[in-house]
């Protein structure tokens, strides 16, 4: 749990401190007030660095340096941006001081925002990402294992793209690589989505009030069972289309995840009702499943979120949020404290 939090020189704050209550803490303002800004130095603080910028752009405007400090279950936490005159970061901890945040040091987040819930009809990058994004919290191998991935691939294409054809004679360790790689996140995704579909049905049904089947499913061209053969394979059969293309065109960076409701693809025929509440039920297993493996309760963020869901669904919401620790952005304040009563705590802002 996050006690407190100061920040100077962050995003558009100088220099501003707020206190949070161990349950529900709305942020309340109008549009450009800094509301989003706060929920992201809560999610710095927790896990060392943001989704959405670099680490150069949370530094104020004209600014040299940033800096949270807060307390986190009692223990003090401290983080420092410096872009000038070099760039770096730092972060104490307990007195300690570190170069990284290693995972044993971070707080498990679950971020939920108005892009989510376009995760069902948008790019497939927002399904791999929700994959992708919990394993990382769930396992702090796969963290390192997604970073060598992407590392390698950066590579392959810059090869690609450097090389064309000459490249045959140098791409085949680096074939082999991102195979291997490949292979390792493929097998851990689809143990994920096994671990979902078992609680997908009955999740979704309670939040729909009907009873309704669920899955997920994985999307590739590959053979699973012998996946990382497999793409090996087609990295090599494909050379000189990837050269013409200029990118790598096979691997889990090119997958994708379908959620299937009464057995159908909810991607092209579930309606604006189902798909919220399939997303709702990803954000809620997404809370559960990082509980159950770090035997930490995450924080929840909510990045007005609210006013995007209809009455039945912000009940059926408000309903999970009781057993975290939760912060909730919101123009319009009335929205969202009738659903919480005197269980919340209100945090203005503008």
């Amino acid at each position: 749990m996050i006690s407190d939090i100061r920040l100077q020189h962050f995003r558009s704050y100088s220099d501003a401190t707020f206190e949070f209550t161990p349950a529900v803490n709305i942020i309340v303002g109008p549009n450009a007030s800094g509301k989003t800004n706060l929920l992201e130095s809560i999610l710095v603080t927790a896990r060392g660095s943001s989704y959405r910028v670099k680490d150069s752009e949370l530094v104020e405007h004209d600014q040299p340096w940033a800096r949270l400090d807060s307390h986190i279950d009692g223990d003090v936490r401290t983080i420092k941006i410096v872009n000038e005159p070099l760039p770096s970061k730092t972060y104490e901890i307990e007195g300690r001081s570190y170069r990284r945040l290693l995972a044993t040091k971070t707080l498990p987040v679950v971020v939920f925002e108005p892009n989510h819930l376009f995760m069902l009809s948008g790019s497939p990058d927002l399904r791999r990402s929700y994959l992708d994004d919990l394993l990382e919290q769930i396992d702090p191998a796969y963290g390192r294992l997604r970073k060598d991935y992407r590392r390698v691939l950066t590579q392959r294409n810059t090869l690609l793209k450097r090389l064309g054809d000459q490249a045959a004679s140098q791409i085949f360790p680096w074939n082999v690589r991102l195979s291997e790689l490949g292979g390792g996140m493929t097998q851990a995704r689809l143990a994920l989505l096994d671990q979902l579909n078992q609680s997908a049905s009955e999740l979704y049904s309670s939040l729909s009030h009907k009873q309704t089947e669920v899955s997920l499913r994985y999307e590739t061209k590959l053979p699973v069972d012998n996946y990382a053969s497999a793409l090996l394979r087609s990295l090599e059969a494909n050379f000189h289309l990837d050269v013409a293309r200029g990118f790598t065109g096979s691997g889990p960076h090119r997958e994708d995840i379908s959620v299937l409701i009464s057995g159908r693809t909810s991607q092209t025929t579930a309606s604006r009702g189902e798909a919220r509440t399939a997303v709702l039920m990803l954000k809620v297993m997404e809370l559960r499943f990082i509980m159950e493996a770090r035997g930490i309760r995450p924080l929840l963020l909510l990045d007005d979120v609210f006013s995007e869901l209809d009455g039945g669904r912000r009940k059926a919401l408000t309903s999970y949020l009781q057993e975290y620790q939760t912060f909730i952005t919101t123009t319009d304040a009335d929205v969202v404290i009738q659903h919480f009563m005197d269980q919340c705590t209100i945090i203005p802002l503008g």
